[in-house]
């Protein structure tokens, strides 16, 4: 074979490979014939991820400001066990707890890392769950496996109510 014919037909090949590879606009399908459906079915639309109102986070510039919306979270979920302003001189109980959560904000592991109150232990472990999934913690703990665990510390006054350090004044 001669070297021009090589060439060109090297060259119809590509050309017909490049060809090959461009399709067409799909046509769109006729809206299908409505279908009388029997009064007890039901449909359901397709559920999206609704998008975030104007405000609300989607991400986190630290492990603290994530600490700050859980701890927001818990201390309103949980009024009844809480109480505001000046914490007294001497705690009678103070809790820390390690919490662990997966990427969709849900608690995969709440423990007492330090107590030497059981029942105060026996509260702050409650509000935690009684405080639901907690928020997502985003871009600090994203996909499927991810988590993040971090510690809250229940400061408690004499009735067994509690403030969090990430929230309480400064003293």
């Amino acid at each position: 074979m001669k070297p021009v014919v090589k060439y060109q037909a090297a060259c119809a090949g590509m050309l017909l490979l490049a060809a090959c590879g461009h399709q067409p606009p799909a046509a769109v399908p006729a809206p299908a014939p409505a279908v009388a459906e029997a009064p007890h079915a039901a449909v359901e639309a397709p559920v999206s991820a609704p998008a975030p109102l104007p405000g609300q986070r989607t991400s986190f510039d630290s492990v603290d400001a994530y600490k700050a919306d859980v701890a927001e979270q818990i201390m309103r979920l949980n009024a009844a066990h809480t109480f505001s302003g000046k914490l007294p001189p001497m705690l009678p109980a103070v809790v820390v707890l390690s919490i662990t959560v997966d990427h969709t904000g849900t608690p995969t592991k709440v423990s007492v890392q330090r107590s030497r109150d059981d029942d105060a232990s026996k509260v702050a472990l409650a509000s935690v769950q009684r405080s639901g999934p907690l928020p997502k913690p985003f871009n600090l703990a994203s996909g499927p496996g991810q988590s993040l665990t971090f510690s809250e510390t229940f400061l408690f006054n004499a009735d067994y109510r509690f403030q969090l350090r990430t929230l309480a004044p400064v003293q």
